[in-house]
């Protein structure tokens, strides 16, 4: 989906609060990727559903944002005996995912046992767990979840579009304050600290 299209849909979306919830998702997602002592992103799908595209998308947006951890490793399911280097990581990396990796969970619909175990491992592990979930309601998933994104069904909202906004949303490079805005900050907190006694 193109610049222009995604756009229109934002309008289309403006005043709903799904733009904002889709905001508040991708900015933990930059988040995670952009703390201190992160890995890298790990995306997986469930058995019947991969996220190529949301991976072609976020690869696009780690390049033109500047945040090269944005670039996911998709994890599959099964992989074809000579699938390319770039395609041939199985559910194991999730076993093996540490501290400072996050998981993407990409689930139109339920999750299944096998991948919401290796998940819990994962978050076991210490991996920051996400979820882009089809459900409305609670799910197993979105009790692994450190930070979930219900799309739902309803018309408005359907997943696809929900993983171009996902995308475009976590390329975006947060609001710069102004110097002033930054000096009043600064300011404000030197102000509400301890009085300072002299001797």
């Amino acid at each position: 989906m193109d610049a222009v299209r995604v756009s229109a849909l934002r309008e289309r979306l403006a005043g709903t609060g799904w733009l904002e919830a889709v905001g508040c998702f991708a900015g933990s997602l930059r988040h995670a990727v952009g703390r201190r002592g992160a890995e890298g992103l790990l995306l997986v799908g469930t058995e019947a559903y991969e996220p190529w595209h949301l991976a072609a998308h976020l690869e696009d947006e780690a390049a033109w944002s500047d945040v090269p951890r944005l670039a996911p490793t998709l994890l599959r399911h099964r992989v074809p005996e000579h699938a390319p280097a770039h395609l041939a990581n199985g559910l194991r990396r999730l076993a093996e995912a540490g501290r400072g990796a996050t998981v993407l969970v990409v689930a139109p619909a339920a999750a299944g046992t096998g991948l919401l175990e290796r998940v819990r491992d994962a978050r076991r592990g210490g991996a920051t767990v996400l979820a882009l979930d089809g459900a409305a309601g609670p799910t197993d998933l979105a009790g692994l979840a450190h930070e979930r994104l219900a799309v739902g069904t309803a018309e408005e909202e359907p997943f696809d579009l929900a993983q171009h906004l996902v995308s475009a949303a976590a390329g975006e490079r947060p609001a710069r304050r102004s110097a002033l805005g930054r000096l009043a900050d600064l300011a404000g907190r030197l102000g509400a600290g301890p009085s300072i006694r002299r001797w």
